[in-house]
Formats: C-alpha cells, structure tokens, sequence
C-alpha cells in the first residue's frame, strides 16, 4: 500500500516510532499521511525551514528505513577466511544459522576476540584479519554497518559493571521504552525472573543494579538480550567464571532464534555447542562437529561441575569442607 494513502493511526499502530514525526502539528488519526502533509501552510512550512516536497520526502524516506529493519531477519552469517598473523592465507569459510550455538576455542591470544570483533563490525576485507563477513550470503548494506539504531550483534563480555544510580526495574522499563513495547510490567518480571534462574544468587526488582554481583549482571543482561534486544547475534566473551547457569542462559537465547557465538576455554561450554571453530595464530584453522562421545562425556562433565557448585555454596555458607570425604560423596 502507498504509505500516503495510509491513515495516520494506522501507520502509528505498524511504527511507533513516527510519533515524533506527527508532533510538528495537530492532527485527526483518521487523515491520510497525504491528507496531514496537505494541511500544512505555507506560513506553517516556512517557520519549519522546509517545503511541502521536502517534508514529504523525509517521512517517505523514514518509513522506507523503518520498514528495511523491520523486514531484516537474518538466517545465516558466513566468515570468509582472510589470513593468520603472518599473512599466511586463511583457508576458511563458516556458515553460522539461527538459532545454533558455535564455539570458538583456542590459546589465549590466539584470535578468538578478533574473529568475535569481524563479525560486529561486519568486516568486509578491511580489518587486521582480512576477512569478509557475508549476511544471509549477500554483503551487508553499509549503512547497517554504521547505524546506531539498529545493530545486528549483541556483545556480552566477561567485564560488566553498571554505574547508573536506578533499579533493576527502572533499568528493565527504560530498555522496554525504548523498544516501543507493551505490557512493560509483566515483560519486567519475566526477564527478572529468567535472570534469577540463571543467577546462582536471587535478586528483587527494587535492587540497585550498581549493587548487583558480577554474576547477577551477567544473568540480567543475558535474559535482557534473549526478551528485549532485536539484534539477532549474540556474541559472548568468556563467560564461564560469571557464576550463572551456562546451560540455562544458552537454552534462552536459542529458545529466542538467536545466532550465538561464544569464546571460551571452559570443555562444557564448549561442548554445548553443536560446532566449535579452532582458533591459532590469528586465523582459523578447523571447524570440529560435537561427536556422540564429547556429548557423553559432557553428562559427567555437568556433574563434576555441579559437585564443585555445591562445594562453593558450602564454602560460601562457612561450612568446613574436612567434615566429609569427598571420595564417598
């Protein structure tokens, strides 16, 4: 449908976001966009530095941007190899999909931070590494790479700190504000909720974020990510000393269709993955499936690592760990 032709109310309803457009005067939700532009004077237009044409482009353009990002759903993103650190050519090329977990494992220093920072930028040959990063297979539109409103990769790191003096339910509401989204209270409670599932020690919505623990906040902004951020990539940095159940943040993230990288040196994240990527020397060097066996012995990995969480609860607790044998227990 032309958008001109369209009523005002009706183009709120698809796009929240133009009611600042509609500020510049009165106006009935029952006009046209057509109708609105037409009833604009020149007096109108001249205290507004614009003219009728140029007004009318602008919110054509507007609606046009709004409907691009609305429409972006991204199903795969590919890596296209470039070079190691000595120039070496990077035989590689990685096809990621929705709503799958990959890995990325190697030595400290190896790239594994660098090949998460090609995929934010969107690199397209012109990063240290050379690569090219392909979206849906096709190149991605440049203004994407450089927008501040619409950013298809979300980045959790290993250090977050809040420092703004609010609660954790004033923090909630701004972001679901900011969204645009309805029924904030009970949108609210569930990412509170889903955080506390995560989080080995429970928080209130009353609690100030800049009094929540480094695990606390990690499993905030995981169930933030999964309920609230349109980005469809989730890139994690070293999240296994984050003291938050990984299996439960990685099950709400993918329950959410998201694509999720994570760089890590813990065997069960790892192993939590259906593919993990070899990093060395800056480059990568192979793409290893989870066989049946890793997926075996990643059940009593889960068990060994829920034994050592109990121990940290009792040491927590101020139990004494020489009053039973961990042989027998």
């Amino acid at each position: 449908m032309n958008p001109l032709k369209e009523k005002i109310s009706q183009m709120l309803e698809e796009h929240p976001m133009l009611a600042d457009f509609f500020t510049y005067k009165s106006f009935n939700d029952s006009l046209t966009l057509e109708n609105y532009l037409n009833s604009f004077s020149e007096e109108e237009l001249e205290e507004l530095g614009t003219s009728r044409e140029h007004l009318r482009e602008n919110i054509l353009e507007l609606i046009k941007q709004m409907d691009k990002k609305s429409l972006m759903e991204v199903n795969s993103i590919t890596v296209k190899g470039g070079c190691f650190k000595d120039g070496t050519p990077e035989n590689a090329e990685v096809v990621l999909k929705k709503g799958t977990v990959t890995s990325i494992v190697g030595p400290t220093g190896s790239g594994k931070s660098r090949l998460l920072a090609d995929i934010e930028w969107m690199a397209q040959r012109d990063t240290p590494t050379h690569r090219q990063i392909l979206i849906n297979d096709e190149v991605p539109d440049s203004k994407l790479r450089f927008s501040f409103d619409y950013k298809l990769v979300a980045q959790l790191s290993q250090n977050m700190n809040f420092v703004m003096d609010t609660t954790v339910e004033e923090f909630i509401k701004m972001h679901i504000e900011s969204r645009n989204l309805s029924n904030s209270n009970l949108l609210m409670k569930e990412i509170v909720t889903q955080a506390n599932l995560l989080s080995g020690e429970s928080f209130e919505e009353s609690t100030p974020i800049t009094s929540l623990s480094g695990g606390q906040s990690r499993a905030l902004m995981i169930a933030d990510t999964a309920f609230l951020s349109s980005s469809p990539i989730v890139l994690i940095d070293e999240i296994e000393n984050a003291g938050i159940d990984r299996k439960k943040a990685l099950e709400l993230l993918v329950r959410k269709e998201k694509i999720i990288l994570i760089a890590t040196h813990d065997p069960i994240l790892a192993l939590l993955a259906e593919k993990r990527i070899i990093i060395k020397n800056g480059g990568i060097i192979k793409m290893i499936e989870t066989t049946e066996k890793e997926k075996q012995n990643l059940v009593v990995l889960e068990k060994m690592d829920a034994r050592l969480m109990e121990l940290r609860n009792r040491l927590r607790n101020g139990e004494e760990l020489n009053k039973f044998d961990l042989n027998n227990e």
